[in-house]
């Protein structure tokens, strides 16, 4: 779980809503892996389901049980959490968590010097491909940013 001494704020990252909803998620994933009788992957789909919907939340969280599987597999297990049942932390984050979600932050955005940066520290500097594959799936399916910045598609419209 968590070492208290070392968190920092939520808000102080800059996260967008998607981001922040998936620490949510993301905790409870890492719950059922440290404590696997404890089935929390079921609470992960379903806090995903009904932040986002089933089409886009389940989606999401399968992604993002894959990422965090390879950064688990990259570290032998080891990644500091907090409890997602803890309301006095929940607006913190440990600095493993903070490391996800700023890799997936740039990854969506197609920022590559900072996403860049951001595996090196999830990884411990390992840039496992497996964990660069998986968040980039993540980013490919879940970007942002990207969508405004491109211009927008002729439409075919019916004129009476």
């Amino acid at each position: 779980m968590k070492e208290p001494s070392h968190e920092a704020a939520l808000a102080a990252h800059g996260f967008d809503a998607f981001e922040t909803g998936l620490l949510a998620v993301l905790r409870q994933f890492l719950l059922s892996h440290e404590t696997p009788e404890s089935q929390a992957w079921q609470r992960a789909y379903m806090v995903a389901a009904e932040r986002w919907g089933e089409a886009i939340g389940l989606p999401a969280a399968q992604a993002l049980m894959k990422l965090l599987r390879a950064v688990l597999d990259c570290r032998d297990g080891r990644f500091t959490f907090i409890d997602p049942f803890d309301i006095e932390l929940r607006g913190t984050l440990t600095p493993d968590e903070a490391a996800l979600l700023q890799m997936l932050h740039h990854m969506r955005r197609d920022q590559t010097p900072g996403a860049r940066e951001a595996v090196a520290e999830v990884t411990g500097g390992k840039m496992d491909p497996h964990v660069i594959r998986a968040g980039l799936a993540f980013a490919q399916r879940f970007s942002a940013g990207q969508a405004a910045a491109r211009p927008e598609a002729p439409r075919l419209r019916v004129v009476a």
